[in-house]
């Protein structure tokens, strides 16, 4: 048997696949064609608005932290072992209200030791000021020298200065013993208990961190740009929104609290808003919490369309853009902030005028027709009983039946 060269074997198994092209293999083509014509045909239903350029404020988002109005660290004077604790993390306390107790037993022997030198210092006191009469009266009758007279005169004034030495030694030694018992220094709340009964209380190291129970502020740093733009001073009002409380909406503070220059490093001014009290509510909004606060710079050109005209697919907001003939398009648009009136802020993909379907459920195909919901529809005639067409029944279409 003669074998057919290679090339000669490729063209005659090609050979069939192009007849096939050529006598109707392209049907899929004709299949696509097809879809694109009923994508056409299809129709939706929507509202159809133009997005509008409209003035709004100009403003720079800032974001901070609640705080409480006061906060202070307690601890005490008095180096000895803790011997109780009455309060734990979020108690409210009383202002003179017991946080805890320190052994008194040290700070008693330094009260002891501070009394006993003080009857010593009077004892000295007493002694030296009964010489320095008698040295004076030995002075006026000629028995005693000038020298004498001085130096007895010295010692006396030693001893009335070593015992007022002496009794500030022990006033002061009372108030370290009295630091012993720990109390709240106002009324409020504990945030953090930082010792164990047996740990040892030092000068200086904190034991409780207490802060007020309901006042609020939220801490705020504004570049020094804001600052200048907007005129932020003590008692300028600033929009806050606190985003662990969503219900409470926006609410307006005053500056109550500012940083006379701005950080070398950060550029920024330390500003707090006082938060108001009513709007808080009987629940005290927790410190720490994330807030976000608003400060007007002047006006700008935005552009605005209503909320439901914006649709989130894939991560994308896209809005259906819909053209002189009726007919469907998909762009991908940046949604910046909510507006009052129900409408978004759009930054980028959209410049004003556009005509925009709102109310669909999702982004239709290219090309699909849109009928406004705003046009009213005339209503269609009804056919005469006495008319040809409405007596001959519709002739099938061949086509169907294939």
């Amino acid at each position: 048997m003669k074998r057919l060269p290679f090339p000669t074997l490729a063209l005659t198994a090609l050979l069939p696949l192009a007849l096939l092209a050529a006598c109707g293999g392209g049907e899929p083509a004709g299949d696509g064609a097809h879809s694109q014509s009923a994508a056409a045909e299809r129709t939706v239903e929507a509202r159809v608005v133009a997005a509008e350029r409209l003035e709004v404020p100009r403003t720079v988002d800032l974001y901070g932290t609640v705080e409480a109005d006061s906060t202070a660290a307690v601890s005490s004077r008095v180096m000895a072992q803790v011997t109780a604790v009455h309060v734990a993390a979020g108690d409210t306390v009383e202002r003179g209200q017991a946080l805890l107790e320190i052994d008194p037993q040290a700070a008693r022997g330094q009260l002891s030791q501070a009394r006993g030198a003080l009857a010593q210092a009077e004892a000295a006191l007493a002694l030296s000021e009964r010489n320095y009469e008698r040295f004076r009266a030995l002075a006026d009758s000629g028995s005693a020298s000038e020298l004498e007279l001085d130096r007895a005169r010295m010692e006396y004034e030693r001893s009335r200065g070593a015992v007022e030495q002496a009794e500030g030694a022990v006033s002061a030694a009372a108030s370290v013993a009295s630091d012993s018992r720990v109390t709240a220094p106002f009324a409020g709340r504990v945030v953090r208990r930082m010792v164990e009964v047996g740990d040892l209380a030092a000068p200086g190291r904190p034991l409780l961190m207490l802060e007020t129970g309901s006042s609020r502020r939220a801490a705020l740093s504004v570049p020094e740009s804001a600052v200048a733009a907007a005129g932020l001073e003590i008692g300028s009002p600033v929009a806050v929104t606190v985003d662990a409380r969503p219900g409470l909406g926006e609410l307006t503070g005053r500056v109550v609290e500012m940083s006379p220059g701005a950080d070398p490093m950060s550029h920024a001014y330390r500003v707090k808003v006082a938060l108001p009290a009513a709007a808080l509510g009987d629940r005290p909004l927790p410190t720490g919490s994330a807030v976000r606060a608003s400060v007007p710079l002047g006006r700008r050109t935005a552009v605005a369309v209503p909320a439901d005209a914006v649709i989130s697919r894939g991560g994308l907001d896209l809005v259906v853009l819909v053209d002189e003939d009726g007919r469907a398009s998909s762009r991908a648009v940046t949604v910046g902030r909510a507006l009052a009136d129900g409408r978004v802020e759009i930054l980028s993909g959209l410049k004003g005028g556009e005509a925009l379907a709102v109310g669909l459920p999702g982004v239709p195909a290219a090309g699909t027709r849109v009928r406004s919901r705003a046009t009213p529809t005339a209503p269609a005639t009804p056919a005469s009983p006495a008319s040809p067409s409405a007596a001959t029944p519709p002739t099938p279409d061949p086509r169907g039946d294939a």
